[in-house]
């Protein structure tokens, strides 16, 4: 009686390495084309876009709100906010503490290199970081600062050998400003002139206890990223005696994995019970954040979400758009700002909670860079907020669920082909 003999061994390597190379080449087809969609769209975009400029748009004077023992002024337009950083900054008498994502290397952005300049040179003490990477268009004659400068460049690269440990891959999304102990800066404005006057965001100016968590968040940043730069200095800082417990500020930090911007919004959003507007300048959310704004709508909150009609990145617009028809049929309105980039990231709910600060709804800002955001809990800043919301909606146009069904294949067809980005961004 003959016995079958087993299939050859190299026959079964053969066959397993068919399956994965079958298997690598689906996965790559299944990214690799959206990727390639993605940067011809940009590209096309770019294009397109050369020697364009935004129309202008209406904007609320700022406004100044008493918290505690301190305030808070809001910004809605850059040259307001500008203006008022360069005075705190010449007035500064003992430290400053600059942080900014972009920091061109312009006019402004030489206005405020001079003034941080003036100010080390009559003793005061400056620390300055900026993001390598979103800088890496800036001529390097102007990355080159004076000797009493402590200046960090947060590297383009910032993993070492630890290439594997995705803690190390988070951008510097930041934009602070703290002027000795009795102000400080923090929002959506990088440092540049087109968003002085071209570019509608949000900032906002802290007097009073507040000031003190945005200076430990400038300082544990530059200690935990100091490296031998600067001679290895710690950047140490007395402890406050007390603190504005209407005013948070919450800091998502990569390298310990600490993102508590998310858990913020979510907790805020699952407590709203009147309304919930929102601007977001790249809204691509997560699924329990969808489901937090649809369960929302679904219990009678008017929630309304205004982003870009055009943003500056394209493949943001269209991998927001994939979120719009269940957001629409849940109830939630969206609104579209029109003919120039609204860049703010805030929220207002219930006439009580507000927060401005650096951090978009995607992925990357969520659990991805640096970022900080502040959280207020007070009535009038609320208010304050909600004037700014109702001002921008006059620069809007609302998206109807009907006009939103009606859009033409190719529009559908280019969400679908993108959507597998969307966890990426």
């Amino acid at each position: 009686m003959s016995r079958r003999r087993p299939a050859p061994q190299r026959f079964r390597l053969w066959s397993l390495d068919g399956v994965s190379t079958l298997a690598k080449r689906a996965l790559l087809t299944f990214f690799g084309i959206p990727l390639a969609v993605a940067i011809v769209m940009t590209l096309v975009d770019s294009y397109r876009r050369r020697g364009k400029k935004p129309k202008p748009f209406p904007t609320d004077p700022p406004g100044d709100v008493q918290i505690g023992d301190g305030s808070v002024r809001t910004y809605t337009y850059g040259q307001h906010l500008y203006a008022d950083m360069l005075d705190a900054i010449a007035s500064a008498k003992e430290q400053i503490l600059f942080e900014s994502y972009i920091w061109k290397g312009d006019d402004v952005g030489e206005k405020f290199k001079r003034a941080l300049t003036e100010a080390a040179g009559r003793g005061v003490e400056v620390y300055a970081i900026y993001d390598g990477f979103a800088n890496l268009v800036v001529a390097p004659r102007f990355k080159r600062f004076g000797p009493r400068l402590r200046v960090l460049e947060y590297p383009v690269y910032s993993a070492g050998w630890r290439f594997f440990d995705i803690r190390r891959y988070g951008r510097d999304h930041r934009k602070i400003l703290v002027v000795d102990d009795r102000v400080g800066f923090v929002g959506g404005y990088n440092v540049g002139t087109a968003y002085a006057t071209e570019w509608r965001d949000t900032h906002v100016r802290i007097t009073g206890p507040g000031v003190w968590d945005l200076k430990r968040a400038f300082a544990d940043f530059w200690n935990l990223n100091r490296g031998s730069r600067n001679g290895g200095r710690p950047l140490l800082l007395e402890t406050a005696s007390d603190w504005e417990p209407r005013i948070r500020m919450h800091r998502n930090i990569p390298r310990l994995w600490i993102f508590p911007i998310r858990a913020m919004y979510l907790e805020a959003i699952n407590r709203a019970y009147q309304h919930i507007y929102m601007t977001q300048a790249y809204f691509v959310p997560d699924s329990d954040f969808v489901e937090a704004l649809m369960a929302a709508a679904g219990r009678g909150v008017d929630v309304r979400l205004l982003v870009p009609e055009t943003s500056n990145h394209v493949v943001a617009d269209w991998l927001s758009r994939g979120y719009y028809g269940e957001l629409l049929a849940s109830g939630v309105r969206i609104f579209r700002y029109q003919g120039a980039m609204v860049h703010a990231k805030t929220a207002t709910i219930d006439g009580r909670w507000s927060t401005v600060g650096t951090a978009n709804i995607d992925r990357l800002s969520m659990t991805g860079n640096y970022e900080i955001n502040v959280e207020f809990i007070d009535p009038e800043m609320a208010a304050q907020m909600e004037r700014v919301f109702a001002t921008d909606l006059t620069n809007a146009r609302e998206l109807t669920r009907e006009e939103w069904e009606n859009r033409g294949v190719h529009r559908k067809f280019t969400e679908l082909l993108l959507a597998p980005l969307r966890p990426f961004l």
